[in-house]
């Protein structure tokens, strides 16, 4: 038996057993790993993917969950993020209200469905009102 173990494989061997080989190329192609000491972090790429829209923008009111207060809910715009934003951007600035991008859906606050319907019939979509 050696005097010094300078590794696990020769501590391994010490007690009789065979070392473990790990195959690095088997690591690098693991779909679930989160870490590795190899290269650092390693987070998967999401793809986020926008729902097509059918040509109309369905505008609704909502007041459930809001305490009574209402909000007008656009949804069915097949926009990405960005757009979403800067539509939403000019919806609130047209209505003098607040609001806000959750999903593919704009809330703006308020009761300005006639308003909303002028600006984004302006902007190229046929608006459908569902609901209440």
């Amino acid at each position: 038996m050696k005097n010094s173990l300078s590794s696990l494989s020769d501590l391994a061997s010490a007690f009789g057993r065979e070392p473990v080989n790990r195959d690095n190329a088997s690591t690098k192609s693991d779909e679930s790993l989160v870490y590795s000491t190899d290269s650092g972090r390693i987070s998967q790429k999401k793809e986020k993917s926008v729902a097509p829209s059918d040509g109309f923008a369905r505008v609704r009111r909502e007041t459930k969950g809001r305490k009574g207060k209402g909000v007008v809910v656009i949804s069915g715009l097949g926009l990405d993020k960005k757009a979403l934003k800067e539509l939403a951007k000019k919806l609130k600035k047209t209505c003098g209200s607040g609001g806000s991008v959750i999903d593919e859906t704009i809330e703006v606050q308020g009761d300005k469905r006639d308003v909303i319907q002028q600006v984004l019939e302006n902007a190229g979509f046929k608006v459908k009102f569902t609901g209440g």
